[in-house]
C-alpha cells in the first residue's frame, strides 16, 4: 500500500495581525441566490487572486509570487513506481501571480467552494537531498534543482464551515481536495550520484523524455503539495476576511 507523508512549513514564523473590519477594495460582493452568482463569484475570486500574490502583511500573508518556503519534506514508499525520501530547502516558487480563475461556485447550504484554475507556468527552484527511485531509475544526490511545469489546470474543492466571530461571519476552511493536470514538465537535479556527470546527464535526460509517466507517478506527492500550500493560503485569507464582504445575503 502506498504511504505518503508530506510536511510543509508554511506561515510558521508569521504573527497574526488582526482581521479586516472594513471591506477592502479587492473584495467584490455577490448575492448567493442571484441567478448570475457564479459569474459574479468567479470574477470576485479573480480579483482576489490578482491581489494576494503581492501579499497582505496586515493579516500575515507573505508575498506569493515568488513564494518562499524554508523546507519541504517528502516521504513516499510502498509498492508503487515511486519510493522517495527527499527534502527540499530554500525553495522559491514562481507563477502564482498569473492565476486565471475559470470558475467558482459556493454551495448555498454548506458554503463549500468549487474552484477551477489555470496557470500557464509554475517554476520551483531550490536545494534537494534525495534517496529513492522514480519509475525504474534509482536516484541519489544532493544539490541544486529546478522543476518547470506548464499549462496547469487545477480543480479544487474546499470544505467549509461557516463561523460567527466578532459580529461577522467567517469561512472556516477545514480541508481542500485538488485534482490537477499539467501539459508539460521539465526539470533538472544537479550533482546526482555524487557528481558523476555522465550518469547525472543521462538520468536527467531520461526522466525529462518520460515526463508524463514521471508526473503521473509523482501525482500523490504533487497533489498533497498543492493541497497543503493552497490550504495555508486560504486559511490565512478567509480567517481574516469576513464572509459578509463576499456574500450580501448571509443570515444567522
Amino acid at each position: 500500500m502506498l504511504l505518503t507523508t508530506l510536511i510543509v512549513c508554511f506561515f510558521s514564523d508569521l504573527a497574526y495581525a488582526g482581521f479586516y473590519k472594513t471591506q477592502p477594495d479587492f473584495v467584490k460582493t455577490c448575492v448567493l441566490h442571484d441567478p448570475n452568482f457564479i459569474n459574479c463569484s468567479t470574477h470576485a475570486v479573480q480579483i482576489l487572486f490578482n491581489k494576494i500574490p503581492d501579499g497582505l502583511p496586515e493579516i500575515g500573508l507573505p508575498p506569493l509570487d515568488p513564494l518562499k518556503l524554508d523546507r519541504l519534506q517528502i516521504l513516499q514508499g510502498g509498492g508503487g513506481p515511486v519510493t522517495v525520501n527527499a527534502s527540499l530547502t530554500n525553495i522559491t516558487i514562481r507563477g502564482f501571480g498569473k492565476t486565471d480563475v475559470l470558475y467558482n461556485s459556493v454551495h448555498p447550504k454548506t458554503f463549500d467552494f468549487l474552484t477551477k484554475l489555470h496557470l500557464d507556468r509554475l517554476r520551483l527552484e531550490g536545494n534537494y537531498h534525495l534517496l529513492g527511485r522514480i519509475l525504474v531509475i534509482p536516484l541519489r544526490g544532493r544539490g541544486n534543482c529546478w522543476f518547470d511545469a506548464k499549462n496547469i489546470s487545477i480543480v479544487a474543492k474546499s470544505d467549509v464551515k461557516m463561523e460567527k466571530r466578532h459580529g461577522f461571519h467567517f469561512y472556516n476552511i477545514t480541508g481542500i481536495h485538488v485534482k490537477f493536470d499539467i501539459g508539460g514538465l521539465k526539470f533538472h537535479m544537479g550533482n546526482l550520484f555524487d557528481g558523476i556527470k555522465a550518469l547525472e546527464d543521462s538520468t536527467n535526460a531520461y526522466l525529462n523524455a518520460n515526463w508524463r509517466p514521471v508526473a503521473e507517478s509523482l501525482n500523490p506527492i504533487l497533489t498533497k503539495t498543492v493541497e497543503d500550500i493552497m490550504l495555508g493560503i486560504l486559511r490565512t485569507v478567509f480567517d481574516n476576511l469576513p464572509a459578509d464582504f463576499f456574500l450580501a445575503d448571509l443570515v444567522d
